[in-house]
């Protein structure tokens, strides 16, 4: 039984680091992207949120500005927003 309980233990501990490790990779992860987008080397997709290269191949141009997308959906969704209003 004693055996059973530290294999438990051991398993949450390790459960917990390994959590963790992973949510801290994340917010790393986010805080370079943001100082990307930061410094314009990057910028935020409108429809879904994610961060494109600024020299990324879709984009669409509204009035002076100009919008990266990450994907051709997120395109298509976009323009069928403006279409809209």
């Amino acid at each position: 039984m004693l055996k059973f309980l530290i294999f438990i233990a051991a398993a949450f501990i390790l459960y917990k680091l390994l959590t963790g490790d992973f949510k801290k990779k994340k917010d790393v992860q986010t805080k370079e992207k943001e100082n990307l987008a930061a410094t314009g080397v990057m910028t935020k997709d409108p429809v879904c949120g994610t961060y494109v290269p600024v020299d990324g191949d879709i984009r669409v141009k509204q009035g002076d500005k100009v919008h990266h997308f990450c994907s051709y959906e997120c395109r298509d969704k976009f323009l069928k927003q403006i279409a809209d209003k």
